[in-house]
């Protein structure tokens, strides 16, 4: 059984890298094709490997999910808040380390989280139950604060009408019936087609992508990430309805004097922390919050303390391959990042996005994402926080809870 789950994480990890770096594809639509096929797989293994499979896909994607955000400019509603530091750092010939900073942020809140978990398990149930009811009041509040904390009036306003114009592109959005995948068009255009229209006004020119060593950090710097990090990715999967994007708004709004460098860290780890807390919401209050874990409870209907404790050396031993199989697949892209053409790679990432929001949400989705490029651009151009368009995700979820 020990050798069936440890091919299960190496391959678990293998589409992981897969999943991570092809836009498009999804850890949870991977876990559904697998939960589908699960009686034919149960003839040739047992359903914990299978379970493990998921776990080391879920948490490698984690970790890989930044590497078409870095270099490709295609965010998911996991990476859309890093997409930004990110794509300056690439245009800095520093991808790579942008990349190895997320990386380093997903391996130490992992390690932190599955380290804090005795207290997570005790905590969990108790903070569900005392703040579930105020979930709108706390992201209107950040909402609110996400405005204010602008540096002069003018941009004060320009913050509120971004927020505004964001948050009813998301309430428009959400209520469209029968549309496959919003967040596709909605999150690209917001976040990533219009910084690549952006750099192509500006005739921006791509440099060659450096190696270093290493990045000097401030512990102090890097201990208020970590930390964040685990507190805001707790959120996630303790409060319905938040997501990995969300959080690291409510994140950024708490530690706004923190450097690219450690933000990037911040940001690396709110998505493994949160796939970690949801094994722990599994066990303690009986609610997986995303798809992948969702189809575990499934396949084991019921998971004990031995089970939750199992997975997480499951989640540690991926973490340790995930972290080399992303920085080794993030040098391959830098060496050939610097002999491209970035004004026609971004054309032809635009036409890339815009064929994947066709293909996955049809016409429909092409007019959200030309909308949303349109809402997308007004934060470059008159100069306030970008963090500003997730209203698109924030506003939904404060009137979903307030009325």
């Amino acid at each position: 059984m020990l050798l069936e789950i440890l091919a299960a994480i190496v391959l678990g990890c293998l589409m992981g890298v897969v999943t991570g770096f092809t836009p498009g594809l999804h850890i949870n639509l991977v876990a559904v094709i697998l939960f589908s096929i699960s009686p034919v797989l149960l003839g040739y293994t047992n359903v914990v490997a299978v379970a493990s499979f998921i776990i080391a896909m879920s948490i490698t994607h984690t970790f890989t999910d930044f590497i078409s955000a870095t270099y490709l400019g295609a965010p998911s509603d996991d990476t859309a808040m890093a997409l930004l530091p990110a794509h300056k750092m690439l245009l800095d010939g520093m991808a790579h380390e942008a990349v190895k900073l997320t990386v380093v942020g997903s391996l130490l809140c992992l390690i932190l989280t599955i380290a804090l978990s005795p207290l997570l398990i005790f905590a969990v149930p108790f903070v569900f139950s005392s703040l579930k009811d105020y979930v709108g009041w706390i992201l209107l509040a950040v909402v609110i604060f996400m405005i204010l904390r602008e540096e002069n009036a003018g941009k004060r306003l320009w913050s509120f009408i971004v927020v505004a114009l964001s948050g009813t592109l998301g309430l428009i959005v959400f209520k469209i019936p029968n549309l496959k995948d919003p967040l596709l068009p909605m999150l690209s255009g917001l976040f990533g087609v219009c910084v690549l229209l952006l750099s192509l006004s500006q005739k921006v020119s791509l440099p060659a992508q450096k190696i270093t060593e290493g990045i000097k950090i401030k512990f102090k710097d890097a201990a208020k990430a970590l930390g964040s990090g685990v507190f805001s990715g707790s959120l996630v999967s303790i409060f319905p309805g938040l997501g990995p994007a969300q959080a690291a708004v409510i994140a950024g709004q708490f530690v706004r004097k923190i450097d690219i460098y450690s933000y990037l860290i911040l940001v690396g780890g709110i998505n493994t922390v949160s796939m970690i807390l949801s094994l722990i919401t599994l066990f303690t209050i009986d609610k997986a919050r995303n798809g992948s874990i969702i189809v575990v409870q499934q396949l084991l209907q019921n998971i004990d303390l031995k089970t939750t404790i199992m997975f997480f050396a499951v989640a540690l031993v991926a973490g340790g391959i995930a972290a080399f199989l992303t920085l080794y697949v993030s040098r391959v892209f830098s060496s050939v990042m610097g002999k491209i053409n970035y004004s026609l790679l971004s054309i032809g990432i635009i036409l890339f996005v815009i064929s994947m929001v066709i293909y996955f949400s049809g016409p429909i989705g092409l007019i959200i994402l030309i909308t949303a490029t349109a809402i997308g651009l007004v934060p470059n151009i008159v100069n306030v926080s970008r963090s500003s368009s997730m209203a698109c995700l924030l506003v939904p979820i404060i009137l979903v809870n307030l009325v």
